[in-house]
């Protein structure tokens, strides 16, 4: 789950199943007892809905690493972050940064840098579209060291410059889910 509606939809449906639901948030559902034939029945309405359910400790601390990330860059906290971010995701999750990082690969079939960088990228496109900020406060907000370096990085990964892109009349973006 990467989004509020995510989170409604899944409370939604579990509701359906007149399960006790404790708690949902992003990456998370928190519910009472419940046995084998209910847990099919869990992850059968989850799969119809665009969701996994996550049974392993690996999934779960890659699941977990994706949504910090992603909240980080949606909240505009990368800029001026105190500590780098491999310390912050070890401190956040309790993991060495190397077992994350070797996790996230063997989970996602890319490197945790590379994934931080699309996730930025499309934030990028995200403010670019909304034509409310200049890429130097867009800088700013997704935490790049400069113009040059976000305009480096989002050619590499798109293949045309941020100015080129906005000049799209229909530009391409991903759902953050779908983004690695």
């Amino acid at each position: 789950m990467v989004c509020n509606r995510c989170i409604r939809v899944v409370r939604e449906e579990l509701a359906k199943l007149s399960l006790s639901v404790v708690d949902v948030r992003l990456g998370c559902v928190e519910i009472g007892e419940v046995n084998d034939e209910t847990m099919t029945q869990i992850r059968h309405v989850l799969e119809e809905n665009g969701f996994a359910l996550i049974d392993d400790e690996k999934a779960r601390i890659v699941e977990k690493t994706k949504i910090i990330i992603i909240d980080l860059i949606r909240n505009g906290q990368m800029h001026g972050m105190r500590i780098n971010l491999s310390s912050y995701l070890s401190e956040a999750i309790g993991k060495d940064y190397h077992t994350l990082t070797s996790w996230f690969s063997e989970t996602e079939q890319t490197t945790l840098t590379r994934y931080v960088a699309l996730q930025k990228v499309e934030r990028v496109k995200e403010l670019l579209e909304y034509g409310q900020l200049n890429l130097r406060q867009i800088v700013a907000e997704v935490g790049y060291s400069s113009v040059a370096h976000l305009s480096n990085q989002f050619k590499y990964l798109t293949g045309c410059s941020p100015s080129v892109w906005k000049s799209n009349p229909n530009p391409a973006r991903k759902p953050l889910d779908q983004v690695t």
